[in-house]
């Protein structure tokens, strides 16, 4: 399992964080030292013949284009008149061979592996994470030399494959820009080949090809880091300042100049007050871990409580769930809900932060609980969608 340690340790910790991300990119080597694969080609294989993933979902891109599903699908219909295009081995194989690129996105929906490493790295990097694979054959660019608008941590699997990086033309360019970054001109700025175990940190904006030309299937996942701009934080600030009735209020569209003058005073009065809150800023980014979804899943067959049965193994499944505790109690939040416990469960509820599968037994001796009682904490955080039951139920 790759979890939050463990990204940190390869990535560089707190040092990274100040130091690296946002402003450079990184390879970090695995120097042999890899750890159990997320994703292998059996894995893949099952995965494209158990789901049904069309395009977008599922595609294969060649030199910057998305090859028709007709080129390597036939398209079925069953009785009820449900369509779907079902990928045929003879053709996939045939497009792959001749350069293209196999991509599924948001793998980490779907193989458990995967969506372990990404709920690491967003307790890592506080934001959520995206999870591609993509798979290659050829020497030829799937997709050309393009940017992306969010950053990129790229774990490689299989094989081997060569990045070259050129690195940004525009400062900070976003999804939603006022203008295209012009593409790079001249020799790359770096030129690297990943090998199994290797990882490579990317900003956002900072252009890039890449290619399998080492000789060998390569296969490796990509995992987009959510971005979090000062659009956003003003986008939650001006939600923030529906409190006042000056934001609330009508703005005087048919007012008189005096009238349209005094309402700007009074806007500017209520966001330069909200601005120098030195605590702005930290209020914005508990906001964000506390009321992201995260990664819910059921908790079949249990209902409506979580019965207090030592095997039952639940974990966390909202990644930046955050714990304040006072003299008197702790309060966990966490999936948009809050909850405030008595301070003998604060043991347990820093276990389940933690993010690892946990049975209801371990829990009640780990944190000094009976069975009971934590079956009772869990319960509470399953019905809020904070935490599921994951194994053992029977």
């Amino acid at each position: 399992m790759i979890d939050s340690a463990s990204w940190a340790q390869r990535l560089g910790g707190d040092t990274f964080l100040a130091q690296t991300c946002f402003h450079a990119h990184a390879v970090i080597r695995s120097n042999g030292n890899t750890s159990p694969s997320p994703l292998t080609w059996d894995d893949l294989n099952e995965i494209v013949a158990a789901h049904r993933l069309e395009p977008p979902r599922m595609r294969l891109s060649r030199a910057g284009e998305a090859v028709p599903a007709t080129a390597y699908s036939i398209l079925r219909t069953n009785r009820r008149g449900v369509s779907w295009y079902q990928p045929q081995p003879a053709e996939f194989h045939a497009r792959l061979a001749e350069g293209a690129s196999l991509v599924i996105d948001a793998i980490d929906q779907i193989h458990p592996p995967v969506r372990e490493a990404a709920a690491g790295l967003e307790r890592f990097f506080r934001t959520p994470v995206q999870v591609n694979a993509y798979a290659s054959w050829t020497a030829e660019e799937g997709f050309g030399t393009h940017w992306d608008d969010h950053d990129v941590v790229v774990l490689q699997l299989e094989g081997s494959k060569r990045w070259k990086i050129y690195g940004p033309t525009r400062q900070a360019p976003a999804w939603r820009d006022v203008e295209a970054p012009e593409a790079p001109t001249g020799e790359a700025i770096a030129d690297i080949v990943l090998a199994p175990g290797d990882m490579l940190y990317l900003p956002r904006g900072w252009w890039h090809a890449v290619s399998a030309d080492q000789g060998s299937a390569s296969l490796h996942l990509t995992f987009g880091l959510a971005t979090q701009t000062g659009a956003e934080f003003l986008g939650w600030l001006c939600d923030d300042l529906r409190a006042s009735t000056t934001v609330r209020a009508d703005a005087p569209r048919f007012g008189t100049p005096g009238e349209r003058t005094d309402y700007l005073a009074s806007v500017r009065k209520e966001v330069l007050a909200a601005l120098e809150d030195p605590t702005v800023l930290d209020r914005w980014e508990r906001s964000l871990d506390t009321t992201h979804p995260g990664r819910p899943r059921l908790s079949l067959p249990h209902l409506t409580a979580v019965p207090p049965q030592p095997g039952i193994t639940v974990q966390l499944t909202a990644p930046r769930a955050r714990i304040d505790q006072d003299d008197d109690s702790v309060t966990f939040s966490g999936a948009g809900n809050e909850w405030t416990f008595a301070l003998t469960v604060a043991s347990a509820l820093r276990l389940l932060a933690d993010g690892k599968p946990i049975t209801l037994g371990a829990l009640a001796v780990e944190s000094g609980l009976t069975v009971g009682q934590a079956a009772e904490v869990v319960t509470a955080l399953v019905m809020g969608q904070a935490v599921a039951v994951v194994g053992g139920s029977r």
